[in-house]
């Protein structure tokens, strides 16, 4: 007989559903199913159903399944899933795929590359791995299976839960299956359910006909066939569940009391007697008629779970790899494995419940000794544990009862996970360390699990766990590596932005460490600042630059940041001298944003030392910090992003998702910077989503307030005011990029609709804001915009003018031209129109206009809205005091105004062309709607309308003048015009030159 029914019995309503999903698939509307019920109902039957109907339908399909030990490694059912499809039709190599191939290398061995060290977020991988299913169904859509979600690691949920969010827009679906219950993997569905993201169906036992139905499957026969004695037998011992029904019957086959007659008459002996009580009972008969060593091949198989590698069990037998495949051909006979996979080292249970059953069989002493032999043997054939035997044996050595063995394991597993970046895993894996380990024994343990809760983000758990390590006990930790942690966990809050954490941490660790006059740390350096003390310092000056920190509103910023750069660069240079590379590249990067102040050429020099320090200790991603910092230096000094360019280019190489979106972010700013409005628009819309899924939120905001300038440069304050909206939901309001948004967005916006009070008070409050605590970015325009507006407000305010002299005079443009932020290009430009209207009033005309020279051939390419505002400025003053050229700067000004749509500006621009005695192009509504080879020759609007009636017949001039509700004298010289303008001779000419060019509106 068969051992399993060839066909799916009992579950058409479910069957309908995934028809239904795959329907929308075929339609581009991905989705999710869960498949839930107890081990044996059928759920992997109705899975690989799906599969098969998916495939006909031409689906992409990639099957992965969870571990029975949840210890293989991180993401190991998405690995087995991926190598499902690439082993037959290899992954694509899409260009869309290029910034995610480093992320999916995690489990895509043939894109590893030897550069790309990183260990990205299981949320960057998830956001890849999203990617490469919406590439692999493109077409016609991709399945992915995942069997057991109940026994997936944390990682593998959590990419789950990420992608079940995100599947709606995208061609594929998701079938996954999970056993009822409780933990992790049901919340997952349950929230998914609620949701309406997905579908869920609970399978429930078959009845008496789907019970006739396997079993006539698994003889061969017709249904009816099947006596009704067998029927009643296995649907009350097998209570519907079809694995339990076809182990009953297959032991009742075995046992002779139900055979089958070549005619296909099925005959019942004595059920009762022939069908053993239970499963095991029935596998331990089995088993007993096996060879010995095929019966011992198969219980230890059974400890390495419900699938093993040939590799792993040939370690844990000790023999040859011909003996073995001879004792796994038996055991595949008798229909207890399979080979599974493409490849020749996977072999799996029949079913999951196959493995359990055979570990029932031997005694609890019986299964720990096996256990302990298994362990021993593995560790002896490979002490490194290498791939996933670490997990393994730690699972062994507990069902051997060895807790120390198994917490050292398990320990070792954890720090894997943790080097990996799979921070969920890790806290399970210390987790069950902790719990094992002897009371000596248990500190350690507990110290690298508060580490990888913080890794996790569950920085309340870690807080809490830090303290007990200050108990008294055997093994306790000492102070130093207390402070340690205590340091680590303040580092973590401060990229959290969580001040009061991270002040609580940093106190702590002061508690724990030597006083001034103690012995210190060994080697501690001769300037009496300690390792420790460095990590504290470079800590303490982050701190005191997040927004809302103590200190800030302080009446003198300079002071605290003076102080914290001294601090910080003693800080880096004890860092550098004790070995500690991370706690230096801190240090250095901190120097570079204290050191504007001090000039960018400063802030560079700091940037390259940090840079230095992340090559020679080989930290990939303080690298590539070091690299972006640099390049967003270049270009606020030189409007050039080659170098930031550059290095969004490592950023991709490296695999570092979140660095790469951040990087990209700054280029979208720089893009609305340069006008490039279509290139920013598709950078903010690329990337906005993908930093909302992966919780990036610092470049999320970014990007918000980057939508918010890009709608602020093109005048549009409505799209401002939203974007905006969403910046400060987002967490904006009060943070680094409070004087971006009021500078940058809010007040060029204001000039934008010809508004300069409302821009020199959007100013006036980022000076305000700035005064109040230590400035990050300098590009508000306290260092540009604002000083040439109050020059300009000088100029036409004279009513006290020795307050603005002192703030809008020479005096007052020196000192904002000697400071470091004049360096910046955007900056620079607006200083030098300064110049140029501070040389006109002073009769200096030929130096003024020497100096718009200079703006013009610097600036008008790399800033062209910012240069045509800032002509459109100056304009004015020259008019006023008779310089320059200021009707070209005007004409130009509206031109460009008037294509980007900023109609105040242009405008204006109109309105000083007609004060100067300047011809002014009219700029009617409709223009655009007349044909290019009439508007070559310079005909209006009102005139193109005038031409199209006179095409459309004969009316008379009273008539024209009707229908465009204007007098009849006006359009004769409409018309007049139009001869002028077409070298056309009479009326009659004019008419038919209209019939060729135009047809009527």
């Amino acid at each position: 007989m068969r051992v399993t029914s060839p066909v799916t019995v009992g579950r058409s309503g479910e069957l309908t559903v995934v028809d239904e999903a795959l329907a929308r698939l075929r339609a581009s509307r991905g989705g999710t199913v869960f498949v839930l019920g107890e081990a044996g109902i059928g759920k992997s039957r109705l899975a690989r159903e799906g599969a098969d109907r998916a495939a006909a339908l031409g689906v992409r399909v990639l099957r992965g399944r969870g571990s029975a030990t949840g210890l293989t490694g991180p993401l190991r059912p998405l690995a087995e899933a991926l190598a499902s499809y690439s082993r037959v039709g290899g992954l694509p190599a899409d260009p869309e795929l290029e910034p995610y191939r480093p992320a999916l290398a995690r489990v895509v061995p043939e894109w590893r590359r030897a550069e790309a060290a990183y260990p990205e977020t299981m949320v960057e991988f998830a956001e890849a791995l999203l990617r490469l299913l919406a590439v692999l169904g493109r077409e016609h859509g991709c399945l992915l299976v995942l069997e057991d979600l109940h026994e997936a690691d944390h990682e593998t949920l959590a990419v789950v839960d990420y992608l079940v969010g995100n599947l709606a827009a995208l061609p594929v679906l998701i079938v996954a299956t999970s056993r009822p219950g409780s933990g992790a993997a049901l919340d997952l569905v349950g929230e998914a359910g609620r949701g309406r993201t997905a579908d869920v169906l609970t399978l429930r036992p078959l009845d008496a006909p789907g019970v006739r139905a396997v079993a006539a499957g698994c003889l061969g026969v017709e249904e009816d066939r099947v006596p009704a004695a067998v029927v009643d037998r296995l649907t009350g011992d097998g209570g519907g569940n079809p694995y339990l029904v076809e182990e009953l019957l297959a032991a009742m086959v075995e046992a002779g009391a139900v055979r089958v007659a070549p005619d296909g008459v099925v005959a019942a002996g004595d059920l009762a007697t022939g069908v053993p009580g239970s499963v095991v009972q029935s596998h331990a008969q089995r088993l007993g008629r096996l060879d010995p060593v095929v019966g011992h091949l198969l219980l230890t198989a059974a400890c390495l779970g419900p699938r093993f590698s040939v590799a792993t069990l040939r370690m844990a037998l000790g023999v040859s790899e011909q003996h073995l495949f001879a004792r796994l051909r038996a055991a595949a006979r008798a229909g207890f494995v399979v080979p599974v996979g493409q490849g020749a080292d996977g072999y799996a249970f029949r079913h999951r419940l196959t493995a359990e059953a055979l570990l029932a069989v031997p005694t609890p002493p019986e299964h720990a000794a096996l256990a302990r032999r298994t362990a021993t043997a593995l560790e002896n054939a490979d002490p490194l544990l290498t791939e996933d035997r670490c997990g393994l044996v730690a699972e062994l050595w507990t069902a051997a009862g060895e807790r120390g063995r198994a917490s050292a394991a398990y320990a070792e597993a954890g720090r894997r996970a943790e080097a990996g970046g799979a921070w969920a895993s890790a806290v399970a894996l210390f987790e069950r360390a902790a719990e094992l380990a002897p009371a000596p024994d248990r500190p350690p343990v507990v110290e690298r699990l508060a580490q990888a809760l913080a890794g996790a983000g569950e920085l309340e758990r870690a807080f809490e766990l830090a303290e007990t390590l200050g108990m008294a006990g055997p093994g306790a930790l000492d102070a130093g590596r207390r402070a340690d942690l205590h340091l680590r966990l303040a580092w973590d809050a401060v990229l959290a932005e969580r001040g009061a954490d991270a002040r609580r941490q940093l106190a702590a660790a002061r508690a724990l460490m030597p006083r001034a006059g103690e012995p210190g740390e060994p080697g501690e350096p001769d300037d009496g600042m300690s390792g420790q003390g460095a990590a504290l310092a470079v800590v303490e000056g982050h701190l005191a630059l997040l927004p809302g920190s103590p200190g800030h509103g302080t009446p003198d910023p300079a002071t605290r940041t003076e102080e914290a750069e001294r601090t910080t660069r003693r800080a880096a240079e004890v860092a550098e001298r004790a070995s500690l590379p991370v706690v230096a590249c801190q240090a250095w990067h901190l120097l570079a944003l204290l050191g504007r102040e001090r000039g960018f050429d400063h802030a560079d020099a700091c940037l390259e030392r940090m840079l230095a320090v992340a090559e020679r200790h080989s930290l990939p991603l303080w690298r590539v910090g070091a690299l972006v910092r640099l390049g967003v230096n270049a270009f606020m000094r030189t409007g050039s992003s080659a170098r930031l360019e550059a290095a969004r280019r490592t950023a991709r190489a490296l695999g570092a998702i979140v660095l790469t979106q951040d990087t990209e972010g700054m280029l979208a700013m720089h893009a609305v910077l340069r006008g490039e409005y279509e290139e920013a628009r598709e950078a903010v819309d690329r990337s906005l989503g993908a930093t909302a899924r992966l919780h990036n939120l610092s470049t999320h905001r970014y990007l918000l307030l980057t939508s918010a300038t890009l709608a602020a440069h093109r005048g549009n304050r409505a799209a401002m005011d939203q974007e905006l909206e969403r910046f400060h939901r987002a967490g904006g309001a009060d943070s680094f990029l409070t004087p971006v948004a009021l500078g940058l967005c809010r007040a060029f916006c204001a000039l934008m609709e010809e508004d300069r009070p409302a821009a020199t008070a959007e100013l006036a409050a980022v000076a305000a804001w700035e005064a109040a605590q230590p400035q990050v970015f300098y590009l508000s325009g306290s260092h540009g915009l604002g000083p040439l507006l109050d020059v300009l407000a000088d100029r036409t305010d004279r009513t006290d003018r020795t307050d603005r002299t002192d703030r809008a005079g020479w005096a007052a443009l020196r000192e904002h031209t000697g400071a470091p932020a004049a360096e910046l290009a955007w900056n620079q430009q607006f200083l030098l129109l300064a110049e140029a209207v501070l040389l006109g009033r002073d009769g200096r005309a030929g130096e003024a206009a020497a100096v718009l020279a200079t703006v013009r051939d610097t600036c008008s390419a790399l800033f062209p809205a910012a240069h045509h505002l800032g002509m459109r400025l100056v304009a004015e003053a020259a008019l006023d005091d008779g310089w320059g050229d200021p009707v070209v700067w005007l004409r130009a000004a509206e031109e460009y105004f008037h294509t980007a749509g900023v109609t105040a500006v242009a405008g204006a621009c109109r309105a000083l062309l007609r004060r100067s005695g300047a011809g002014v192009r009219q700029r009617r509504a409709g223009r655009d709607r007349i044909p290019a080879a009439v508007r070559e020759l310079g005909v209006t609007p009102r005139e193109y309308e005038v031409l199209a009636l006179l095409a459309s017949g004969r009316p008379s001039n009273p008539e024209i003048a009707r229908r465009l509700s204007i007098s009849p004298r006006t359009v004769e010289k409409h018309i007049a015009g139009l001869v002028r303008k077409t070298g056309r001779t009479d009326r009659s000419a004019l008419r038919a030159l209209a019939g060729l060019l135009i047809r009527e509106p």
